[in-house]
Order: C-alpha cells, then structure tokens, then sequence
C-alpha cells in the first residue's frame, strides 16, 4: 500500500482487482471521511487534491474549523515500572516527559522517512 500526500493530508493507495480501479481513503480523518479513487495513479492523486480542496472549502464556507489529520496529542499505555523510570529522568533533566518522548521519537526514529 502507497501513499498520497497533499497540502497537511495523507491518504492510502490501494488497489480493487473486482473494480479494477485504484482508491483511498484521508488518512486520520475520524469525524470527516474523504474518498477518492481513479483508474490511474494521476486520476488518483486529482480526486484526492480536489477531496481535500472541497472539503477545505466546504468548512470555510460553513465557518468551521477543518477537521486536522491529528491532533497531536496521544494517549499510551506503557508499564509502570517504565513510567516510574521516565518521570525520574524527566526529574533530573528538568525536561517534561512529553519533552523526552517527542525528542527519543524525532532523534531514535526513522518515522520522518515513512
């Protein structure tokens, strides 16, 4: 499975052997649902642009807020013991354990290459 990505949107690429036809879905999008497919990787891509342009211009017009992909924030579930180790070096660091997780997830990832 691809990807598409347009203005601060993603979307996936997948293929319908029964449709013989490529399509999506905005990746993110829990309340809003934008679709989109083509025969063609370049029918694809339109249909996506144009999805998130009507979208952005359907909130405008509506006075609302658009929907972002995420939020950024996250909620986890890790074990205590390795909460208990975070919290103690957020301490002594005087950094937040935000701060230590947003920098070991930027500096020890390689998600920026996804």
């Amino acid at each position: 499975m691809g990807t598409l990505k347009y203005k601060e949107f993603s979307g996936t690429v997948e293929y319908s052997e029964e449709d013989n036809c490529l399509f999506g879905r905005v990746i993110g999008m829990n309340k809003n649902v934008i679709t989109y497919e083509g025969k063609t990787i370049a029918e694809l891509k339109a249909d996506f642009e144009s999805g998130i342009d009507l979208y952005l211009e359907s909130c405008k017009e509506r006075g609302v807020k658009p929907q972002k992909p995420y939020s950024g924030s996250l909620n986890i579930r890790i074990p205590s013991e390795l909460h208990s180790q975070l919290a103690l070096k957020a301490q002594i660091t005087g950094q937040s354990i935000n701060a230590i997780i947003k920098d070991l997830l930027t500096n020890g990832s390689n998600l920026s290459k996804v």
